[in-house]
């Protein structure tokens, strides 16, 4: 086999790969993670490199100008090596992989922190420092029969259990410690099983970890379980988006020859980042940290636990489990203590994960009065509506454009990416990016605000088609429809214009309907009106920076009192967390997994109809959008 140097600069990496291989390979295995949003399909163009030197065999891509082509542009995933190369990668193709903004935030808002107080404090993983009679003559009871009794008088009706590796050397432990011992204590099922047994009193050093695993992002929060105290939380992008930002992108590729274990193995990197990171900045040793709980969607539970997730997206999409056993740490691979264990959010079905039922537990919903709605608006547009006496769910194939994935100049939401904009009478553009720093992209909150602008100053219909009778520099025809540039070239921090085209606008426009139509159709299901609405939670990082009038202007959310709709931030993790620091929490979490009622939309027979007819700004009907038909 026949192998070649690649070198990628400015990383300063080499790696040596076999001939044929494609570059987008070669820079994940020298550990470079380029933004690939299709999978390494060719159909993105977002991994971006230029070719310095060295022969490779690039296939012709219409994402690539014939310009940028002289220069030694290609796209990663379409150049396979055939000699020696020096590759230098842009900044934009490392882009998804920045630090998010936002890390140290607080992650849930008003009602969650609120809803949290209602849980007793009960967590997953508790050291119990016990002071035990040592046995004499009269009192022959053995080593452990003594930890039990113990245990029995401060922990009632709950039956308790070990390990025989807790056993065997349990004698001199005891002996050691003069008989002062510390029992780590996990729960299972409905049990308690001694984890570990340490001499001395080690109570207060006991600390895990609550994660949420998103599509696009992970995020984690250090918890010190003596106290259920927020220690530091951490977000980072999800490295599996290197092989694909959705879900079914990820599946297919994690049918491939190592697939799966490549997507694993990048999640479980993440993890094992933020352990370490959270660690260390508190000053907490890893061997102290006994606990784990874990929310997300579907796929990315499989994927976690290293579960093949194919009959999610295959007919009649039923995954392999949607509840997860509480397990040991080691099984996952995690640097924690090896005696640790780890606990999941259960979901509902293929689409509705463990990351909704965390949202639910988090917002009480399944405790509300009256009518309630949860919006999840992410990667993948997941809702959930009820009350006390009922709930049902379903998820809008949505796909990542509201993510800035799939978009000509989309990004994700870090520093550089518009995030709001003005456009005013004369077409002049004022933007406003994450950080204060020069554009490099869009955002989702900055689309929705462009396709706001451009509806008001009727730079583009209903259709979404931008009007081709406007005099003006920024509307002009691109290479296969029309475009209007938001920002110009000696604007941007890239070094070339950043515009919005119809091919965008298009993809928004499915988007925004399939969130619309998939509210729509539950409330249809159940015979009541978005009017019925008293309250809309909208949980997820996208929320965090939602204009809710321009949502609403261009047909993503019900036209009804602002008043109703309230962002909560990441429920998903704030559920995770919960679950974690309270057991009760956890057994309403179960509780509301078997609750919820699945609506599969494929199967809806009014949703396509519904669907086709959001496929407008804001909609066909424009009863339905009364203050937007009043505004024009």
């Amino acid at each position: 086999m026949q192998e070649f140097t690649v070198y990628f600069s400015p990383q300063d990496r080499s790696v040596k790969v076999a001939k044929g291989t494609d570059l987008l390979s070669a820079a994940i295995k020298c550990g470079i993670v380029l933004t690939a949003a299709c999978g390494g399909e060719g159909l993105c163009g977002k991994c971006r490199i230029v070719i310095k030197k060295g022969k490779a065999r690039v296939e012709a891509s219409r994402l690539v100008s014939e310009a940028d082509r002289k220069r030694g542009v290609a796209l990663a995933c379409q150049s396979l090596v055939e000699g020696d190369l020096e590759i230098e990668i842009p900044k934009e193709s490392l882009g998804m992989h920045e630090k998010p903004p936002g890390e140290s935030e607080e992650f849930t808002k008003g009602v969650i922190s609120e809803r949290e107080k209602s849980f007793a404090f009960s967590p997953l993983v508790r050291k119990i420092y016990l002071e035990l009679t040592k046995p004499t003559a009269d009192d022959g009871t053995s080593d452990l029969d003594r930890i039990y009794a113990e245990l029995g008088s401060r922990i009632d009706h709950v039956h308790i259990s070990t390990k025989l590796s807790n056993i065997k050397h349990l004698d001199e432990l005891m002996r050691e410690s003069g008989y002062d011992v510390t029992v780590i204590l996990g729960h299972k099922d409905d049990s308690l099983e001694i984890l570990s047994i340490e001499t001395g009193d080690t109570s207060k050093m006991c600390f895990g970890f609550a994660f949420d695993i998103g599509t696009t992002t992970v995020a984690g929060q250090l918890i010190d379980l003596s106290a259920g105290k927020i220690l530091g939380t951490r977000i980072a992008f999800n490295k599996q988006a290197a092989f694909g930002s959705d879900i079914i992108t990820r599946i297919v590729y994690a049918e491939t020859p190592e697939g799966l274990a490549k997507l694993n193995g990048a999640v479980t990197a993440n993890i094992d980042e933020m352990i370490e990171d959270l660690a260390s900045s508190c000053g907490i040793n890893l061997s102290d940290i006994y606990g784990m709980t874990f929310a997300g969607n579907m796929t990315m539970m499989h994927l976690l636990l290293n579960i093949d997730p194919s009959s999610i997206r295959r007919a009649p999409y039923v995954p392999a489990t949607t509840a997860f056993p509480v397990m040991p740490a080691p099984e996952l691979k995690l640097e924690i203590n090896p005696k640790g264990v780890v606990s999941f959010l259960p979901g509902v079905a293929s689409y509705i994960g463990g990351d909704i039922v965390a949202g639910v537990l988090a917002c009480g919903l399944e405790e509300a009065k009256d009518l309630t709605l949860l919006a999840d608006i992410g990667t993948n547009g997941e809702v959930v509506l009820g009350n006390r006496e009922w709930m049902m769910g379903t998820a809008a194939s949505a796909g990542p454009a509201f993510e800035g994935s799939g978009l000509g100049h989309g990004m994700k939401a870090v520093k550089g990416a518009i995030e709001k904009a003005v456009i005013d009478e004369r077409f002049d553009v004022k933007t406003q990016t994450i950080g204060d720093a020069k554009p490099k992209g869009i955002c989702g909150s900055g689309y929705i605000d462009i396709l706001c602008q451009l509806l008001k100053r009727n730079i583009i219909g209903k259709d979404g088609k931008i009007n081709r009778e406007i005099k003006s520099d920024r509307i002009r025809k691109a290479a296969s429809c029309y475009e209007f540039v938001i920002a110009s070239k000696d604007q941007t921090a890239i070094g070339k214009e950043i515009v919005i085209d119809e091919d965008d606008i298009e993809n928004l426009k499915r988007a925004k309907g399939a969130v619309y139509s998939a509210i729509i159709s539950l409330l249809n299901k159940v015979e009541r009106k978005p009017s019925d609405l008293k309250k809309v939670y909208i949980a997820g990082g996208f929320g965090n920076y939602l204009n809710i009038e321009n949502a609403v202007y261009i047909g993503l959310l019900p036209d009804i009192d602002r008043s109703v709709y309230e962002f909560i931030g990441n429920s998903s993790l704030a559920g995770a967390r919960m679950a974690l620091i309270s057991q009760a929490a956890m057994g309403k979490a179960n509780d509301i997994y078997r609750k919820i009622m699945y609506l599969d939309l494929g199967s809806e027979p009014n949703y396509m109809d519904e669907y086709i007819a959001s496929l407008f700004f804001p909609h066909t009907d424009l009863r339905r959008f009364p203050s937007v038909r009043l505004s024009r």
